[in-house]
């Protein structure tokens, strides 16, 4: 599915073969005539149709491949997608090693997603002459790179003319009829200090248009930082409270996770997400938790 932003700018659908997997990994698509920059490809299993969608959109070169951080539902197909256009890719300099050797990042993968990591596809290496270190320029707007740590330590997001590409840098969006779903994306390991400041960097930027990676968009993103920020907050209050209370992991997860659902207003949206969504982020959501307590038994 294509959904047009804004004039040439649109969010590419990337549904999975497994429950829930869908309205959550995509691919966002700046055009320019025949020309397009992508932001993430997604993985593998989904790069036939991400082609699919771009000759749809008539674009011939893709100029630029932008990766937000190399977990494998964001860049897992990039080498795959390389196959069909000669593109640049920009990511963050911790990641390219782990890109052009992707062994241990692809067991490292399979280690924590277990079968996911296989719907997904095996990662395959890039050639280190892909890679674009200099100024990024593209419809006449030069591309500023802001290094957001925190969902991970190779996380940069990226300012295009009014477009806030923040990958998970803001937490994870779903969109709703007359609202949204939000909630942190912290998985271990997890450095609380680290994610909020990365938070302030992009809340340096003014009001833009935030784009997610996990999935959606919306129009002011001052609004949504002010409310991650809380919202990162109170993560971290509620699990450190339960921690003090409990002295088994998933004990806390599961008291932090009942009680933010009563008391987080976005994260409560959960509630009425189709069932096979809820089944996808009660995954997702636990690691997340379970992020944030390793940093509140390590600080």
């Amino acid at each position: 599915m294509i959904t047009e932003v804004s004039k040439d700018l649109f969010l590419i659908d990337l549904p999975q073969k497994k429950e829930g997997f869908r309205n959550f990994i995509s691919c966002w698509v700046i055009r320019d005539g025949e020309k397009g920059m992508v932001v993430d490809v997604g993985p593998a299993s989904t790069i036939k149709n991400l082609v699919d969608y771009l000759k749809y959109l008539k674009i011939k070169k893709v100029e630029y491949v932008l990766i937000t951080h190399i977990h494998i539902d964001h860049a897992g197909g990039l080498a795959e997608f390389l196959k069909y256009f000669n593109a640049k890719v920009v990511l963050h300099e911790k990641g390219e090693k782990h890109m052009l050797n992707t062994e241990k990042l692809w067991e490292g993968t399979k280690k924590v997603l277990g079968d996911l990591a296989e719907i997904y596809g095996r990662i395959d290496p890039i050639s280190e002459d892909v890679i674009h270190k200099d100024n990024i320029e593209f419809k006449g707007f030069e591309v500023e790179i802001i290094k957001t740590p925190g969902h991970a330590v190779h996380h940069q997001s990226y300012l295009f003319d009014n477009y806030l590409f923040a990958g998970e840098a803001l937490g994870v969006h779903q969109p709703l009829k007359k609202d949204y779903y939000l909630r942190p994306a912290t998985p271990p390991r997890f450095v609380f200090d680290i994610a909020y400041e990365s938070v302030k960097k992009l809340e340096k930027l003014g009001d833009k248009i935030v784009c997610f990676g996990h999935y959606g968009f919306e129009p002011k993103s001052l609004e949504i930082i002010d409310l991650f920020k809380e919202q990162l907050k109170l993560w971290v209050k509620v699990v450190s409270e339960n921690a003090s209370q409990y002295e088994n992991d998933k004990e806390i997860i599961k008291a932090s996770k009942a009680e933010l659902l009563k008391i987080d207003r976005l994260f409560a949206k959960y509630k009425i997400l189709d069932d096979d969504i809820k089944k996808r982020e009660d995954y997702f959501i636990e690691n997340s938790l379970r992020g944030i307590l390793g940093w509140v038994k390590s600080s």
